[in-house]
């Protein structure tokens, strides 16, 4: 069996004490021996370590007595003509203490090096708990598991955090069922779940859209003599309120409160109140608002009544709680700056939303991508495409790469405003940075030369898109099909049609009014009635359109 540094240095450290008492042992026999005969401690020696090697211990008085080589002649003891023996026995006492306080220290160091062992195994143990943590909190839990076998392997059952650290990892990747039967085996087993163990549960359970199973684990909790605490009713008040049950939440707080005589917290009342904000309850918000102002309120709860008001679009109180936020000496976040941009940008008011944006990096807020993409789709939609252009490359500046949404933006913008030139050299400065073109660059590349009148460079775009792996929706066909009727070449849009359906896209209500409408103009009846009969038959729902159409 193989044998730790720690076990090999604690053996040695006993072998050097038992050799240490051997020797006590050996000296205080020299010295009586020497006392009470005269053989020399020489000899005495040989003859011990002859009886030593024979098996038996002798003593020293048993051998022949000799008058030479005594104590006081080798001036071991001090001379006494007058048969004193206190000085002798003074002697033997000071060796004797001498030899005391040696093993006395030797036994201190060895329980110094035990109890360093032990430090050493805890803090190692502490390592392993924050190498599970980090292991879980990255999605690794098969690792993490692997490393927990080797744990228990070497210091026994994990503590409870480490069963936490594995519970909540399990949770977060959807494997709620190995993460019930850890607890159940915790219950059995060793140690004993924590009300953070069933925060935990409760939590994975929200996260997989199943309120029912954790409200029924958050039921169980007190059976097993766990209390909830304030995390646990901040985690269901949460997922209560996004469900829109915000006189369910509101019951469930006041029967936890209850239990404890206790108010809710600011984090409990704030959930509640960015709840009825976005469920349209602003009375109820503003109620909790007001309930909220006897005690200190932190930045988090200004930008959820910041954000209430520019749900309701209202520009005034979002402004005008800003600068309250300003006065009591908060300051805007990122969170706050992107939700004034946003509302902004929805009023098409793009200078005073830029205009927020020099304010946010003057404060020192640096702007993120969300702050980048509101403002860069609210200028495009407002027609200021060189602007939002400027936006991107400060993007680029900045060592942030956009997503393909913002450059389709920008690419669908120039399409609008018939530039055909800079839509081509954003798409090369797309690719350029390493952000391939989908389905929507396409799609926006092909409009901005249908609206250039150039459809053979449109139809060349959807080969280009098969080329690179990207295949064509019905947006895409119906520009075509769209494109090709506007010339009159109706059966090149039919062709089109065709295409569309042995490709697997369905064509929808866009598609059969487009090509409904140019068969009836090019008198091609008998292709109307065909695509009529698919359009009844297909179950696609219609307006009066199509009917308006084939009937003129």
């Amino acid at each position: 069996m193989l044998v730790s540094s720690e076990s090999h240095f604690l053996v040695r450290v006993l072998n050097g004490t038992f050799q240490i008492l051997d020797s006590i042992k050996d000296r205080i026999g020299l010295v009586v021996s020497d006392f009470f005969s005269s053989i020399p401690s020489s000899e005495l020696l040989n003859a011990r370590f002859v009886c030593r090697k024979g098996g038996i211990m002798q003593s020293a008085i048993c051998h022949k007595p000799k008058t030479k080589d005594s104590l006081s002649e080798r001036n071991e003891l001090p001379p006494n003509p007058d048969g004193d023996m206190g000085a002798v026995f003074n002697v033997l006492d000071s060796m004797l203490k001498d030899m005391l306080d040696r093993l006395k220290s030797m036994r201190e160091e060895t329980i110094r090096t035990c109890v360093g062992f032990d430090s050493i195994s805890k803090k190692n143990l502490h390592i392993y708990e924050q190498f599970i943590r980090e292991l879980c909190m990255e999605g690794k839990v098969g690792a993490a598991f692997s490393l927990c076998s080797k744990v228990m392997h070497k210091y026994g059952t994990p503590s409870i955090y480490t069963h936490n650290y594995l519970i909540n990892g399990l949770c977060e990747t959807g494997n709620l069922d190995k993460a019930l039967w850890i607890v159940e085996e915790m219950k059995c087993r060793g140690p004993s779940p924590s009300c953070a163990t069933y925060n935990a549960l409760i939590k994975g359970y929200i996260l997989m859209n199943n309120i029912d199973k954790a409200l029924e684990i958050f039921s169980t909790m007190d059976s097993n003599g766990i209390t909830p605490n304030r995390v646990s009713c901040n985690i269901l008040v949460d997922a209560l309120c996004k469900k829109g049950f915000i006189r369910e939440s509101k019951k469930l707080l006041k029967m936890i409160l209850s239990d404890k005589h206790d108010d809710p917290s600011l984090i409990t009342s704030t959930i509640i109140m960015d709840g009825c904000f976005k469920h349209g309850d602003s009375s109820q918000a503003l109620a909790t608002w007001e309930r909220l102002r006897s005690i200190p309120i932190d930045r988090i709860t200004y930008n959820v009544i910041i954000n209430g008001y520019c749900l309701k679009r209202d520009k005034i109180m979002a402004l005008s709680y800003t600068c309250q936020m300003l006065k009591t000496g908060f300051m805007p976040d990122i969170f706050s700056y992107n939700m004034l941009i946003g509302l902004l940008s929805k009023e098409r008011q793009m200078d005073e939303a830029c205009y927020i944006f020099s304010v946010m990096t003057r404060m020192g807020v640096r702007p993120d991508r969300i702050t980048y993409k509101i403002i860069i789709q609210g200028l495009c939609m407002s027609g200021d495409v060189a602007k939002a252009n400027y936006f991107l490359c400060c993007m680029l500046e900045n060592s942030i790469i956009p997503e393909p949404l913002i450059w389709n933006v920008i690419i669908h913008g120039y399409g609008k405003l018939g530039n055909v030139h800079r839509a081509e050299d954003v798409r090369s400065q797309m690719v350029a940075s390493g952000v391939l073109p989908n389905v929507f660059t396409y799609n926006a590349l092909i409009y901005t030369h249908i609206n250039d009148q150039n459809f053979i460079k449109a139809y060349s775009m959807k080969r280009e898109m098969l080329l690179h792996g990207v295949f064509p929706d019905a947006v895409t066909f119906n520009m075509l099909i769209g494109a090709a009727c506007s010339v009159g070449d109706i059966d090149f849009a039919l062709r089109l049609h065709g295409d569309m359906l042995r490709m697997g896209c369905e064509p929808d209500a866009i598609t059969y009014t487009e090509l409904l409408r140019y068969c009836c103009i090019s008198y091609k009846m008998k292709e109307a009635d065909w695509l009529f009969d698919r359009i009844r038959s297909s179950g696609i729902r219609l307006d009066h359109v199509p009917f308006l159409r084939f009937y003129y």
